[in-house]
């Protein structure tokens, strides 16, 4: 990915945090003869270094590509994002030198990705899921929830997958090279829109 400086994600602690608050990321590897994407939600692990787990369908194609053992892939994951309209930087009524341009914040993971066909393993990874996703929840549902025999029935036909992440790129374009009261100008007009995650992001 091309990231010039003044874009750069801060830390690796920034693109950790973006990671667990938009979990949503697109796997993406090579096949015989073409790429394929699939975009999955992963649960973020730290053991001894930093693992996303996550599971597929059994018909999926890419556990033929994970027969013969790890495989590398990229996982990519895409933070805020919006339009920003040269209207929206005050600088632009005095000299006419804006354009329009897209703001996003995007981490890609880099590492080798195997398949974990563990029982145990799989369970313990979708309880981890629900209780991440519906802890902020009124009544949280739980897996003891659904009916007896239910999810070991479902779980017969998923995979866990499990990426060993060895190197972590973050992009964060949120116009850093714009003039701070274009900046807010900016942010500003996002929070009328109902972009608040974006204009958020945006802030210094």
């Amino acid at each position: 990915m091309y990231i010039p400086p003044h874009f750069a994600a801060p830390s690796d602690a920034a693109c950790i945090e973006l990671l667990r608050t938009h979990p949503l990321g697109t796997l993406v590897w090579q096949q015989a003869d073409a790429l394929e994407a699939t975009p999955l939600p992963w649960l973020l692990r730290q053991h001894a270094g930093l693992q996303l787990a996550g599971h597929v369908a059994r018909a999926n194609p890419l556990l033929k590509a994970l027969a013969a053992g790890p495989l590398p892939v990229l996982v990519i994951f895409q933070g805020p994002q919006g339009y920003i309209s040269p209207n929206w930087y005050p600088s632009k009524a005095e000299t006419e030198r804006q354009v329009p341009t897209w703001n996003y914040s995007t981490v890609h993971a880099h590492g080798h990705l195997r398949a974990v066909d563990e029982a145990g393993w799989v369970r313990e990874l979708l309880d981890e899921l629900t209780r991440q996703h519906e802890a902020a929840l009124p009544k949280p549902w739980r897996l003891e929830d659904a009916a007896p025999g239910f999810i070991e029935q479902l779980q017969r036909v998923i995979v866990g997958i499990e990426l060993q992440v060895e190197r972590l790129e973050g992009k964060f374009k949120l116009g850093q090279d714009e003039q701070a009261r274009d900046q807010q100008g900016s942010a500003a007009m996002l929070r009328q829109r109902g972009a608040h995650a974006l204009a958020d992001a945006m802030q210094p």
